[in-house]
């Protein structure tokens, strides 16, 4: 048997134990997080409002955790899409246009490339121009599923602040 009619076989195995062990315990109406069947696409999806508030004019929240992305704060409606030639998060939220305009600057890791471990000082690395990867936009959504986690900061300002360059290596030999 050739490599991919193995892999193919293997699949098919994996999804038919998925499936078996579903039949035993759960309805097809609690499988996924949106609470009604996966075989019926009749499903009406729920508008969220985004803040909408306009860049300076928002209030920043909290990292979820320790050296998080932090949120978008504000609408990003005229600044889509981010492409290496067209990227407006740049305009503010470079460290030396930040203090001019009040934004949150880049921090440090933005300007190394830890692929090639090479400080590249002042230039932004090429791979991090795609701002929406790792930030995403505040929206007035219901969480989901219930989440008691509490984060726990080993800096004071490590809430609205990061220190992931400093701290990439840590426990590292």
């Amino acid at each position: 048997m050739n490599f991919n009619k193995t892999i193919m076989v293997m699949s098919v195995a994996v999804a038919g134990f998925i499936f078996l062990g579903c039949q035993g315990g759960y309805s097809e109406n609690e499988i996924g997080l949106r609470k009604s069947t996966l075989f019926n696409e009749n499903v009406k999806v729920s508008a969220f409002d985004y803040n909408g508030k306009a860049a300076g004019e928002s209030e920043l929240i909290d990292r979820a955790f320790e050296n998080a992305p932090p949120m978008i704060s504000h609408t990003t409606e005229d600044m889509l899409p981010i492409t290496k030639e067209n990227n407006s998060c740049t305009s503010c939220h470079l460290p030396e246009m930040a203090a001019a305009v009040n934004a949150t600057p880049m921090p440090k890791s933005h300007f190394y490339n830890f692929r090639k471990n090479k400080d590249l000082k002042e230039q932004m690395d090429e791979n991090r121009f795609n701002c929406v990867i790792c930030h995403t936009t505040q929206v007035n959504a219901a969480p989901l599923v219930v989440n008691k986690f509490e984060p726990d900061f080993r800096q004071e300002n490590g809430s609205t602040k990061s220190n992931l360059i400093d701290i990439v290596n840590e426990g590292v030999n």
